[in-house]
């Protein structure tokens, strides 16, 4: 029994993984998120969607990426912004006994920044940067190899960094944070078009289209500076649904980088799309479960 599962619970999916000690995929499984997203549903979703993704039994560790931060421990989902319900929820006292596999927690772009630098774009680098830009803009932060998550496990969520004090209201209570204006939410402010179209549109030259992916690579750019002079990583990330658009967001966002931070505090910087797209963060939870739980016992 020497498998994993990757779990990533999103808003409106959850998507699981069966790997390899090594990270080869195995089997997957997507899910819809149950509407309202309410904790004892959702609990009930993964333990259904687990028992279909494996039910020989194959693996005995599972990783379960959440929205927001979890507790040091990876125990407890302490809040999730975006989802009813979620705070200080024990979700892996809830799912041991019901899967019968040991189970550990980290928020969901935690996860993905971990999967990105076992098998991703991240590889090489030690200091990394992660923006998730979907329902809301997660993120996370690699200082020398390891995860930052600071004191008490919830530091790292650049999303919520304000970036005008005027600017819209976020669920977190900031107004103005990177996430009002670069999430799903925040685009649809800029545009009415679904981005996928608008990014088809950019990409065959509309002069409208690209001026929109133009103001959010901007808005993206300035927070993503500020970040900078924190953490001055050799790598940027992208990732999540909006990071489609990353040819057309990503000149803007190098323009305000340019402008705005030091040459000291951006030197050797790279910024680029996540390579693993939505795969990561189940990835990233299997290795963190590989990493956390121990050796199979299969």
């Amino acid at each position: 029994m020497n498998q994993l599962i990757g779990v990533d619970l999103g808003g409106s999916a959850i998507k699981l993984g069966r790997f390899s000690e090594a990270g080869a995929l195995l089997a997957e499984l997507p899910v819809p998120t149950p509407q309202p997203a309410m904790p004892g549903a959702v609990t009930t979703a993964i333990v259904e969607a687990v028992q279909q993704l494996d039910p020989e039994r194959l693996a005995d560790r599972v990783g379960v990426g959440h929205p927001g931060p979890s507790d040091a421990d990876g125990r407890v989902a302490r809040i999730a912004i975006n989802l009813p319900g979620w705070r200080d929820v024990p979700l892996a006292d809830w799912l041991e006994p019901l899967l019968e596999r040991r189970v550990t927690l980290a928020n969901d772009a935690n996860c993905a920044l971990i999967g990105e630098h076992w098998l991703g774009a991240a590889r090489e680098a030690r200091d990394v940067l992660l923006l998730t830009l979907g329902t809301g803009v997660g993120g996370a932060v690699l200082l020398d190899g390891q995860l930052f998550t600071g004191h008490r496990g919830a530091a790292a969520e650049p999303g919520l960094i304000g970036i005008d004090p005027d600017g819209p209201a976020c669920n977190s209570g900031n107004r103005g944070s990177l996430e009002a204006f670069c999430s799903r939410r925040g685009f649809d402010r800029l545009s009415s078009v679904d981005p996928a179209e608008l990014c088809r549109r950019a990409d065959a030259g509309d002069a409208d289209a690209l001026a929109v992916w133009q103001s959010y690579g901007r808005l993206l750019g300035i927070g993503v500076s500020s970040l900078l002079y924190v953490f001055t990583p050799e790598l940027v990330l992208i990732g999540g649904g909006l990071s489609g658009a990353s040819a057309h967001v990503l000149p803007a966002v190098w323009s305000e980088v340019e402008q705005r931070v030091q040459a000291v505090s951006r030197e050797g910087l790279t910024i680029r799309r996540c390579s693993l797209g939505n795969g990561a963060g189940r990835l990233g939870a299997a290795r963190l479960a590989l990493e956390r739980l121990g050796p199979g016992l299969g």
